[in-house]
């Protein structure tokens, strides 16, 4: 049974992909009678290469956002699992009951739990902490280790291919592994500590020590990433500007002020500003170490997985998402303009 099941979900995924795209195929068809053989546009070939790719994002990504928009409008959960209708349900009832709850979910993420007893503050500033913290060590490391790596070493390529190995393992493989090591009684950690004379902490149940094997685990996913990225920016700088400041009488540290760190800036500040919406939005890694759901460690993606999937509070859910990404929009927004990422690195 379950494997007719199978069978019948792929061929029904698979007649989808086939309908999407021979409707791509016609509309490609449709664009090329119209704009080269009848208007003959200028811009037809640039309209012809975006057509596909524009309905892709609309069928993948503007549609499923706007119907969470809508969902976000009712009271949709787990007994009232109701076609919520279009445009925010203002006509759709379940049990007899209206879905339409106006800005009322979006109140209470703000003035209910998100969780079962933690509100929206507490995981926002767990998540600002969680987010500064791993950010200040990925650029930190990131950038320490590049420095020395881009220097003449001795098996240089041996040490990238060592630091980039936590990078290049799944995720989940390294997460599930790090959660076995990190068991109080067996784990490798604590009998690594006990060699040394400390008595190892319980990760898993204390709140302090589970938030910070949070930031431990993901400090050591996420330096090979920023460490690549500064390598190549650092490269991408001449070797000419360091030597004609160390005619000049130049020291090191300030070279690095006045050099380094201003022709690094195209590539320091999108790498900054995508870590931290990288880890703000990382779901892995507090959902797989905080294994006995603390409150205190969780954050807020994952806060917002619990009400969705375990609390089933699907309009709800849908509010909380839209106030994330709000909050991360604006962090975008204000740290573009005051870093001035956007400019060049001779401007």
């Amino acid at each position: 049974m379950d494997v007719d099941r199978s069978v019948a979900a792929l061929s029904e995924v698979l007649f989808t992909l086939a309908i999407f795209a021979v409707g791509i195929a016609i509309l490609e068809g449709v664009l090329y009678v119209i704009l080269v053989r009848w208007l003959k546009a200028r811009l037809a070939l640039p309209i012809l290469l975006i057509a596909p790719a524009l309905v892709g994002l609309t069928a993948l990504i503007i549609y499923p956002l706007v119907w969470e928009l809508n969902v976000s409008f009712t009271n949709m959960s787990l007994n009232r699992l109701c076609d919520p209708g279009f445009p925010a349900g203002l006509l759709a009832e379940c049990r007899g009951e209206p879905m339409f709850i106006g800005l009322d979910n979006y109140i209470n993420v703000f003035t209910r739990p998100v969780l079962q007893v933690a509100g929206f503050f507490q995981v926002f500033w767990q998540t600002i902490l969680w987010t500064v913290i791993n950010v200040a060590f990925h650029v930190g490391l990131g950038l320490g280790l590049a420095l020395l790596l881009n220097r003449h070493l001795r098996l240089k390529g041996v040490y990238r291919a060592l630091i980039v190995l936590p990078w290049a393992i799944p995720q989940i493989v390294s997460l599930a592994v790090w959660r076995t090591e990190l068991n109080a009684e067996f784990g490798m950690v604590n009998q690594l500590l006990s060699l040394i004379g400390i008595s190892g902490p319980s990760w898993m149940t204390d709140p302090f020590w589970n938030f910070f094997a949070m930031i431990m685990v993901n400090v050591w996913l996420g330096v090979p990433f920023m460490m690549v990225l500064l390598l190549g920016g650092l490269q991408s700088i001449p070797a000419d500007l360091y030597e004609a400041a160390e005619i000049d009488g130049a020291s090191s540290r300030q070279s690095f002020r006045h050099i380094t760190l201003p022709l690094l800036r195209p590539v320091l500040v999108p790498s900054v500003i995508l870590g931290t919406v990288w880890t703000f939005n990382n779901f892995n890694v507090p959902f797989v170490i905080n294994q006995l759901e603390l409150e205190t460690s969780d954050t807020l993606v994952t806060g917002l997985f619990r009400a969705a999937f375990q609390y089933n509070r699907y309009g709800f859910a849908g509010a909380y998402a839209f106030v994330v990404f709000a909050v991360l929009l604006v962090f975008v927004i204000v740290y573009v303009r005051r870093s001035g990422a956007l400019r060049g690195a001779y401007e």
